[in-house]
């Protein structure tokens, strides 16, 4: 999958503030159609860090959110800074 249509927008409400703070962890809505592996090289690629771990979920209103925790030696909050979250 494309990695420019994995990501569609990054999360920047109170839960996703605290697991980018405590966690080191991002919180994007992603493609419905994105695997695990997608989010994780989409990640990977487009930001040039090291991911961890991904977990994903189906909300209620049938977005599809991951959160993506990252190698301790990148920070969540300096990747957020980049794109405009912070």
């Amino acid at each position: 999958m494309d990695q420019y249509k994995v990501l569609l927008y990054p999360l920047m409400g109170e839960k996703a503030t605290l697991l980018r703070e405590k966690e080191n962890k991002l919180t994007f809505i992603v493609s419905r159609d994105a695997t695990i592996k997608d989010v994780k090289e989409a990640v990977e690629a487009l930001y040039k860090v090291k991911v961890v771990g991904v977990n994903t979920m189906v909300t209620s209103k049938g977005l599809k959110k991951a959160h993506i925790r990252l190698d301790p030696k990148h920070s969540a909050e300096e990747i957020a800074s980049h794109f405009g979250v912070l």
